[in-house]
């Protein structure tokens, strides 16, 4: 099915993205590019998370109820978040509310503070899966595209032997897509030697 969205810069893209303003600039602007900052990561462990079973499409479009229901992706706040704010989330429509993606989002930053202080960052822990560097994955179509990589199922293993949730091989591929541990671009696009 072909999309009929339709973008004016004439600009080769992955055909994921087309659709809608939001996810365009997401492709054209995040998706892929090398991310070091352990809060950004952070950020996106909660989406990816909250994502599964789900469209990125649907999470990208509640981005902005995420960023203020859960304090802008300040881990130590959301680590410490009570019970009484998890029922208050459960009532919130600005994100997905399902019970057990909130609580894993408050546990994963109590694990996630647990990384920092083995390693020294986040990213530097996840950056280990990879050798340090971006993964170049020469894609010429979307079928060619893997759900799963032998680094992302170490990573997904090793998350979950240190308690972390909903965060499985497909879901932790995702993130590291997302933050540019691989490059995942179709070459014809014009973000692959972009980032």
């Amino acid at each position: 099915m072909k999309n009929t969205f339709q973008v004016s810069d004439q600009k080769t893209r992955c055909p994921w993205c087309l659709g809608f303003e939001e996810y365009i600039a997401y492709h054209d602007t995040e998706w892929g590019v090398p991310v070091w900052d352990d809060r950004v990561h952070f950020e996106f462990l909660i989406l990816e998370s909250a994502q599964a079973g789900l469209s990125w499409a649907t999470i990208l479009k509640k981005r902005e109820g995420y960023r203020k229901a859960f304090a802008d992706f300040d881990y130590e706040v959301v680590a410490e978040f009570p019970e009484s704010y998890v029922q208050e989330l459960l009532q919130d429509p600005s994100i997905i509310r399902n019970v057990l993606k909130i609580r894993a989002a408050i546990n994963n930053a109590k694990r996630f503070m647990e990384v920092q202080k083995e390693f020294g960052s986040f990213s530097n822990y996840i950056w280990g899966f990879v050798g340090g560097k971006p993964i170049q994955n020469r894609l010429s179509s979307m079928s060619e595209a893997q759900a799963t990589t032998k680094e992302s199922d170490l990573l997904a293993k090793d998350l979950k032997k240190r308690g972390f949730k909903f965060l499985g091989s497909t879901t932790v591929y995702a993130h590291m897509q997302a933050t540019g541990l691989f490059n995942d671009h179709l070459e014809s696009c014009f973000r692959f030697s972009e980032v």
